[in-house]
């Protein structure tokens, strides 16, 4: 089986890299996870939050390190997949199309492209070939709980 053709394929590759989603977010506000319209679906912006709370706080540069915010883009990106999981199903994943990630930055930060490659690597990691996709890194001064990262993805689905 090739990679997208459902079967449970991405489910497969995820135990494989001994990576379990997490359980969805809560919304913190009003919005839903996720959204489908035609063959894609949209997550909301997905803060690091580990176990109904955020792993870190502050701005990369200064209160959390590059490496340290690089882990954090991770999980985001792993909620991210969990909101996709609740809603249509991990297997429907046809491919990522893109990944927007916002860096609350420190004066004078600007590394930002490699704190979002912690989402980039690991969408690569689980979905190979599909998992390249088009990206903005940007910074910010300010993110929702004073989280230090947030990364929102488009993925174009099956049916």
């Amino acid at each position: 089986m090739s990679e997208g053709e459902g079967g449970g394929y991405w489910s497969r590759k995820l135990e494989q890299l001994g990576i379990e989603l997490p359980t969805v977010v809560p919304p913190l506000a009003n919005y839903v996870p996720a959204v489908r319209t035609g063959a894609y679906v949209y997550t909301s912006g997905q803060l690091p939050m580990v176990d109904g709370g955020l792993a870190a706080t502050g701005k990369v540069g200064a209160e959390v390190s590059p490496e340290a915010a690089a882990d954090l883009a991770r999980t985001c990106a792993l909620n991210a997949l969990a909101a996709i999981d609740g809603l249509v199903g991990i297997d429907s994943v046809v491919r990522i199309v893109k990944v927007v990630g916002f860096v609350a930055s420190a004066p004078g930060f600007n590394a930002q492209p490699a704190v979002v490659n912690g989402a980039s690597d690991v969408l690569g990691e689980v979905f190979g070939d599909a998992g390249v996709h088009a990206r903005s890194a940007v910074g910010v001064s300010e993110l929702p709980l004073d989280a230090p990262v947030e990364v929102e993805l488009i993925v174009e689905v099956e049916g």
